[in-house]
């Protein structure tokens, strides 16, 4: 089941897993943070009340005492309303900014771990959004969102009680723009909601376009198409614009729609107040209103003007809500996508052994295509170097995938001195296997950090017995900063043949005794190659080794030869032999201008 056909959680549900997840770890600031907007909100209203007496005490009809106790007590209460709203303001600040902490980590984390099959299917433009875009708005509607939400809440009620013990009728008259309110809040969240996915979506696509980009800018320079590439970007960055544009819209058209209810309103009261003030006291039933003051009337003005800045925020608080939910649910649909090559729940450590590898019978695809793999069966034993050659596309990678369990076959097994390799733990497994590719990925990091990678804990000693091992060490030697010099992104400060002697020296400080090389010196120039392929036969010595070429000339002396062509193994020998078949590996070797005459089992020379 895709995430498109899980059903959606509800608002209230992705708010209470939020709460589970990330903010009930903090509850002791969290409840602080409330206690303080709660504070916040009657001293807020408070204020409000106190134009009353200062109006009517100190100007209407001035009491003796009244110029001290009015304008200290005023004092008094702005004073404690700042207090708390630093103190609300600086923990929401701190929960917030933990909460963020807490989602790129568990974002980074779920995606290292994903399995293969699912990155290689997702563009990681996807992730960065997520982890830099989509948790700001999740921090914002889950923290200071909530709490000011409660605070601004509690406000209009706090206020609109002060409104009815001041004036129940006119109270009363107020509460009729509430339903219009709310009829404005849902309408603008609507459209808030929906510009937010848009914008999310264009978010990603923008993170890709732009990985990608710099990740192929040589093909880019090469073919002249930096007018292009700028092109693509720009449209994806007008679309992202076109969404952002709308929300802005909505959010700002809340608040006027919102402010235009509470000025009809405030021009009402004015009517009411200039009517009581003709009429005087005025009977209602069982009550008995007394004349308006200067005062009561300033009061009530400006009581209601708080409660309507009151709904304006309320109203805004509504799209950082929509905007925050959607970003919830992106969030916890990357997160809730668990691996599937895991540990089974009976897994035990891989033991020591020959460390033999075997295939048998192995079928494999990579989704519902065409099998990668059809029945293979090869083995490779301790001090053997088996190669895997053939055309390109035939499966070789896909068998060196399934050996450290990159991937998981569909039929058959691997197994690693007779364990099937889905039986032992993955960490177990990995331990015993070193990997070199055709393309080695350095870390920008430092040369030292780079070698002792699977060994973080290695001596200066031993990463330097292992840069040795690799012809490594005198190139690092004579470099400015020596084993401290910075690689760059993707080891780009390095040749080719140097980045691939820190991958070897890297595998050399491991020590595995399974060694994997897919293709690893096959990029490179004659005199590297000579270099790599001298540190590559010292690494080999005593291992079981498995290697893919496309140049026949490096697997001439490999114990065991298997020709794979579309997913098959075809053929199965050494060099000599393959080459006295005919067959396919003949053919290549022909082309490679390898398929020179072999001797014989009694020394003479056969075509």
């Amino acid at each position: 089941m895709t995430a498109q056909d899980r059903p959606q959680p509800s608002n209230r549900a992705l708010m209470g897993r939020m709460w589970r997840e990330f903010l009930q770890p903090r509850w002791k600031g969290f409840l602080v943070s409330m206690i303080s907007a709660v504070i916040v909100a009657r001293l807020t209203v408070m204020l409000g009340e106190y134009v009353e007496p200062a109006v009517d005490k100190l100007i209407a009809h001035p009491q003796p005492g009244a110029l001290i106790w009015v304008p200290l007590t005023i004092a008094a209460l702005a004073v404690g309303r700042g207090v708390f709203q630093v103190i609300q303001a600086s923990l929401i600040n701190r929960i917030g900014n933990g909460v963020v902490g807490d989602m790129q980590t568990r974002l980074f984390g779920r995606l290292i771990r994903a399995d293969l099959a699912r990155l290689r299917g997702a563009h990681s433009g996807s992730y960065v959004a997520s982890v830099l875009y989509d948790a700001g708005l999740i921090r914002e509607a889950a923290t200071t969102g909530v709490v000011n939400y409660v605070r601004e809440a509690l406000i209009v009620a706090i206020t609109l009680w002060a409104l009815f013990n001041s004036d129940p009728i006119l109270a009363a008259g107020v509460l009729i723009i509430v339903p219009g309110v709310s009829g404005v809040i849902r309408h603008f969240a609507k459209r808030t909601t929906k510009a937010a996915k848009g914008a999310m979506g264009e978010t990603s696509n923008l993170s890709t376009a732009i990985m990608e980009s710099l990740d192929g800018v040589k093909i880019v320079k090469m073919e002249n198409r930096e007018a292009y590439e700028e092109a693509r970007v720009a449209a994806v960055v007008e679309r992202r614009q076109r969404h952002l544009i709308k929300g802005s819209n909505a959010r700002a058209m809340a608040a006027p729609a919102t402010e235009l209810f509470s000025q009809l309103v405030i021009a009402a009261v004015f009517a009411y107040a200039g009517w009581r003030a003709i009429t005087g006291a005025l009977v209602v039933g069982p009550f008995t209103l007394p004349p308006i003051t200067p005062g009561g009337f300033l009061k009530f003005v400006i009581l209601l003007g708080i409660a309507a800045q009151s709904l304006r925020q309320v109203a805004n608080l509504q799209t950082v809500f929509s905007e925050g939910l959607t970003a919830a649910r992106r969030l916890f649909e990357a997160l809730d996508v668990a691996p599937t090559i895991v540990d089974p729940a009976d897994a035990k450590a891989l033991p020591p052994g020959e460390s033999m590898i075997a295939l048998a019978d192995v079928t494999f695809s990579y989704g519902a295509d065409i099998p990668a793999l059809s029945s293979v069966n090869l083995q490779a034993r301790k001090g053997e170097t088996v190669a895997l050659v053939g055309p390109s596309g035939g499966g070789k990678s896909s068998i060196l995938n399934l050996i450290p369990r990159f991937y998981d076959v569909n039929a058959g097994a691997v197994t690693i001195d007779g364990h099937d390799v889905r039986s032992v733990t993955i960490a177990s497994l990995r331990d015993r296997i070193a990997l070199v590719t055709q393309e080695p990925f350095l870390f920008d990091d430092t040369i030292r950090a780079n070698i002792a990678y699977a060994r973080p804990g290695a001596s200066q000693l031993e990463i330097e017995a292992a840069s040795r091992q690799a012809a490594a060490h005198e190139f690092i030697q004579a470099l400015p900063e020596g084993y401290d010099t910075a690689v760059g992104e993707g080891g780009a400060r390095l040749s080719g043949g140097q980045r691939q002697r820190i991958a070897i020296a890297r595998a050399f400080l491991k020590d595995a005794p399974i060694l994997l090389l897919d293709e690893a010196t096959s990029a490179l120039d004659t005199e590297s190659e000579a270099q790599v392929q001298a540190a590559l036969e010292r690494l080999m010595a005593g291992r079981t080794t498995i290697l893919i070429a496309h140049r026949l000339s490096t697997v001439k002396n490999a114990d065991r030869i298997y020709v794979i062509d579309k997913g098959r193994v075809v053929e199965t020998g050494s060099h000599a032999e393959l080459v006295r078949a005919g067959g396919l590996y003949a053919r290549l070797a022909k082309a490679q201008d390898l398929d020179h005459p072999a001797p014989d089992q009694d020394g003479e020379i056969t075509a």
